[in-house]
């Protein structure tokens, strides 16, 4: 529901408070925006560059998550409970964050995503979850030192707009891939392999702005079946890449291995 988070967003041009009419925000500047049907705020300030993943991308990611082979990721994130906002940054479907505020019953959360089909899901992911259409890499939508927990589940980061908008008390959560992640399904179907500086351009995003305090590492063995194995390759930017030739025919067992980062406000 965008109510719940309406205290905490800002009009995307002059960075006012916004308040809800029907299905419009607006700001005391007068700046308006509408709300899809769907439930999404469009937050957007104007024409984005971008349009994120397509409908059948996040179709696949819907399934893939709904079968629970990455819930093991939403557990660990869920281990750290707050009362206050939190905000995915990314949120694709809004699955993390649900889970998230599965564990957390007096937290409010809030979903930016720049991809429409996504948000058509993440607006209706949780009851207490609202969603806005905004791009990661702009000034974000939302009021200075407000969220207490900031998710960054395989999304870009801006460095810069998380420190503004985190508490001083507040952690930033951060999942990136392991080395090995998917390892097979790269090494068998041409995937798009992870960075190895991925480590290093995480760092170079972050560490003006905030301090690591802790790394776990999540490992689990994925056995699908050939066609869970096209979906997981299908809600990739991968499925960009991959010829439909080259796709799984048989069953596999694949490496799920991430890394979860804590930080904390320089």
């Amino acid at each position: 529901m965008i109510d719940g988070a309406i205290p905490f967003l800002r009009c995307p041009v002059c960075h006012g408070a916004l308040t809800r009419q029907d299905r419009t925000l607006r700001c005391p500047a007068r700046h308006s925006f509408d709300m899809a049907r769907q439930g999404y705020a469009d937050l957007s300030g104007g024409r984005l560059p971008h349009l994120g993943d397509s409908a059948e991308m996040v179709a696949d990611r819907a399934g893939f998550l709904a079968a629970g082979h990455y819930g093991f990721i939403a557990a660990a994130l869920a281990e750290h409970r707050t009362n206050g906002l939190v905000l995915d940054a990314g949120t694709g479907t809004g699955d993390y964050l649900a889970r998230f505020l599965d564990g957390s019953p007096e937290a409010i959360g809030l979903g930016l995503d720049v991809s429409k089909p996504a948000l058509r899901r993440a607006a209706r992911a949780h009851p207490r979850a609202a969603a806005a259409l905004a791009d990661l890499w702009r000034p974000l939508p939302v009021a200075d030192t407000t969220a207490s927990v900031i998710l960054n589940v395989f999304a870009p980061r801006n460095g810069p707009e998380f420190h503004r908008i985190l508490r001083p008390d507040g952690v930033l959560l951060v999942v990136t891939p392991s080395a090995d992640h998917l390892s097979e399904l790269v090494t068998a179907h041409g995937m798009i392999q992870v960075d190895p500086e991925k480590a290093a351009r995480v760092s170079g995003s972050l560490g003006a702005h905030f301090t690591p305090v802790g790394t776990t590492r999540h490992r689990r063995e994925l056995k699908l079946t050939a066609a869970e194995a096209r979906t997981l390759i299908g809600m990739t930017p991968s499925a960009r890449h991959v010829a439909p030739e080259a796709l799984p025919t048989v069953d596999v067992a694949v490496t799920a291995a991430v890394d979860v980062t804590a930080y904390q406000r320089r």
